[in-house]
């Protein structure tokens, strides 16, 4: 049976300037040293979340960088067109890959160009 996820919520009072302190037990939580940064992430619900901003490859890259923002900006704005990817086209990934035995854990092979 799945575990449900518990939710730890904890009240922080915004100042004058719209500042709040991230509570310990949530910089714990999210293992978050000084001067480390947070993202805050705002759902289409109403919801914001926040993670600790990791340093990602794809951020270098602009092409990459610009095209995940479109389509979190996209997911933002028109949640209604998110849909479910097609049993059909599932089942023929699966296809592709029956039998073929991947070790994830195993270093990646040298390009060779």
């Amino acid at each position: 049976m799945a575990k449900t996820a518990e939710i730890l919520e904890i009240p922080a009072t915004i100042t004058e300037r719209g500042q709040t302190t991230v509570p310990s037990a949530i910089r714990k939580m999210l293992a978050l040293g000084k001067r480390d940064q947070v993202v805050f992430r705002g759902l289409a619900d109403g919801t914001v979340v926040i993670a600790k901003k990791l340093e990602r490859e794809d951020e270098a890259d602009p092409v990459i960088g610009t095209f995940l923002k479109f389509l979190a900006r996209d997911m933002t704005n028109a949640p209604a067109r998110i849909r479910p990817v097609p049993k059909s086209l599932v089942a023929r990934g699966k296809s592709l890959v029956k039998g073929i035995k991947v070790d994830l854990d195993a270093a990646l092979p040298d390009d060779e160009g």
